[in-house]
């Protein structure tokens, strides 16, 4: 019982230095940040400490946080997927221009995104994310063309005389977010989100690479080059998951080309992302 007594006492006592207290009646609460502590007893005069033990209640209850929470935003990450060559009207047959029509297969984009900074609207379910990332994009030819040009055009003529294993147009970039977020929670590890907007992009470097087979031999080329590929990108985009894990599709709302090298190209990407 002297315990017990002790025990109370220096509830009593120690409690209310390190947490705010209030007396409710014969309560006492106190609060430690999101916590707060139920001491329920009687009048001392009338209590029966043969049964404080059975009658003494202490509580647990998490208090809302009056403080607004800031929720994370789901953009750092990588995201892998596939992209295809698309004109005007989603179609991607081309018909006066069959090198165009890509395999989407072995077309890759992969997107290496770094930073991320979400401004929450006054509520943590909804805010505006913005960032800075990397993007790389390679589109495989169906045959064995060989892209031709100068600063007015660029074509491409199929090579009879080489049977490629690949034959690919590359392109990296650095990008930068604009997308209006939802998300179920402040915390980005239990949250369905839904984010919408653009992905604008510089690009940095630009390639074709094609590995082949020539009189028995095999052979690996690499050309550098602009290849008259627009120096700026700007992408709709859609990204939707829950928790690190989502799906992505990305919308070119520029032509993939300077306009009048060639017929209007807008890619269209998609694919998996992986958020950290």
């Amino acid at each position: 019982m002297k315990t017990l007594i002790t025990t109370i006492t220096a509830l009593m006592i120690g409690l209310p230095l390190l947490g705010q207290v209030e007396e409710r009646g014969d309560t006492t609460a106190i609060k430690f940040g999101k916590t707060q502590i139920l001491i329920i007893g009687g009048n001392e005069d009338d209590t029966d400490w043969e049964s404080v033990e059975d009658s003494l209640s202490v509580d647990s209850i998490d208090v809302e946080d009056s403080r607004p929470r800031k929720s994370e935003a789901h953009w750092s990450g990588v995201s892998l997927g596939l992209g295809m060559m698309m004109a005007r009207g989603f179609d991607n047959s081309f018909p006066n221009h069959p090198y165009w029509k890509n395999d989407p297969a072995r077309s890759q984009t992969w997107e290496l995104n770094l930073l991320e900074k979400k401004f929450n609207f006054g509520t943590p379910y909804v805010g505006l994310t913005t960032g800075l990332g990397f993007r790389f994009d390679s589109y495989a030819f169906n045959d064995n063309y060989l892209l031709q040009g100068d600063a007015d055009t660029i074509f491409a003529v199929l090579d009879t005389n080489v049977t490629y294993s690949k034959n690919k147009l590359k392109a990296s970039y650095v990008t930068i977010p604009l997308l209006l977020e939802f998300n179920t929670s402040h915390r980005a590890s239990k949250s369905f989100y839904l984010a919408t907007g653009v992905i604008g992009g510089v690009r940095m470097t630009s390639k074709t690479k094609r590995v082949g087979d020539l009189d028995g031999k095999e052979f690996k080329e690499k050309n550098k080059g602009t290849y008259t590929l627009n120096p700026f990108r700007l992408d709709a985009t859609v990204r939707m998951g829950y928790s690190g894990v989502g799906v992505f599709a990305n919308y070119s709302l520029l032509p993939l080309f300077d306009e009048g090298k060639t017929v209007d190209i807008y890619p269209l990407t998609f694919g998996l992302s992986f958020n950290f």
